[in-house]
């Protein structure tokens, strides 16, 4: 993504904002098909993406290029709301999206290797991107927070393919704010 930034009182000048792309993994002990049909449902999202509050469907066909959808997350007591779009699905063995938010956006690449029969690999490929000065140097200062984050996630899927857990119910789930 593109911004301009003004440097001086009359000086714009044009700047890439976007992070380094960065690639996670995590092996999972059940068969690729398997962790495809747990990770391919809308409706085990909140069972293992800490805070999410709700997932839309927005315009398309669910999981196919093109699709999009409105997931909408608590963290703390500040509540956001990402668009996803999905731009590539070539599952079981790779599933793309871009994530848009008010302050930037991210592109994901999700590819989900058999190791053999019982066990698969998800790596997962993220690059960030951010409007506005300060949330660029948010960026820059906390890019290993992101990597955490998304880690955290696929941890987080894991104990859910592996054993079910939930993190809505082990504590780890914000509630939602009231009144």
């Amino acid at each position: 993504m593109e911004q301009y930034i003004c440097v001086g009182w009359n000086t714009i000048i044009r700047q890439k904002v976007t992070m380094k792309p960065y690639t996670v993994s995590i092996d999972i002990d059940l068969p690729r098909d398997l962790v495809i049909e747990l990770f391919d449902n809308e409706a085990n999202l909140v069972k293992w993406q800490t805070g999410l509050q709700s997932f839309e469907r927005l315009s398309g066909e669910p999981g196919q290029p093109g699709a999009t959808s409105k997931l909408v997350f608590l963290n703390g007591k500040r509540e956001f709301e990402l668009i996803e779009t999905v731009t590539a699905n070539n599952l079981p063995d790779s599933m793309e999206g871009t994530y848009e938010w008010s302050g930037g956006g991210n592109t994901l690449q999700n590819r989900f290797i058999e190791l053999n029969e019982n066990h698969t690999r998800w790596e997962s490929t993220c690059q960030y991107h951010f409007k506005g000065i300060m949330l660029r140097l948010m960026g820059l200062l906390a890019s290993g927070f992101f990597r955490k984050q998304n880690l955290k996630f696929m941890r987080n899927f894991k104990a859910f393919a592996e054993h079910g857990h939930d993190v809505r119910q082990s504590g780890d789930a914000p509630t939602p704010a009231t009144g």
